[in-house]
């Protein structure tokens, strides 16, 4: 399967087995440009092997809100994909504790519950809860 050779066997049996894809986007021009690969795999996985993945939304990651960058990576992931895939309104700041919670084998909760980061990830976790809600009561409201 060409797809194995572009995201690795692992990404793969992470996407055969799963429901549902939130894809973190680093603000990064590049990473935006890789969009594209990624949603093309999940979308052949989606076909091929799994047909209950979906996307979950997109999740802006490495944010530095003092530069225009992070605004220009936002804005053209929205004009791009907005239509089409959730782009989740919480963004997880670039911040030095998450390195250092990564190299200390903690995570960014275990490292510094009080941080920006992990406030962030708290707001990410109720964001896409009442998504979920939200989407259930349509698809129940469509049933009917």
């Amino acid at each position: 399967m060409i797809v194995c050779l572009v995201f690795g066997l692992l990404t793969i049996n992470a996407l055969a087995c799963s429901d549902k894809v939130i894809i973190p986007v680093q603000c990064e021009y590049l990473a935006t440009k890789g969009m594209g690969h990624l949603l093309n795999t999940v979308n052949r996985v989606n076909k091929q092997i799994n047909s209950n993945l979906t996307i979950g939304g997109v999740l802006l990651t490495l944010v530095d809100k003092r530069t225009n960058l992070s605004k220009n990576v936002r804005n053209i992931l929205q004009e791009n994909y907005g239509k089409y895939i959730k782009i989740y309104n919480t963004e997880i700041p670039k911040a030095i504790n998450t390195a250092k919670s990564s190299s200390t084998g903690n995570s960014i909760f275990e490292f510094d519950k009080r941080s920006v980061v992990a406030d962030s990830y708290s707001k990410l976790a109720k964001e896409v809860i009442e998504n979920e809600k939200f989407r259930n009561r349509n698809e129940t409201s469509k049933v009917r």
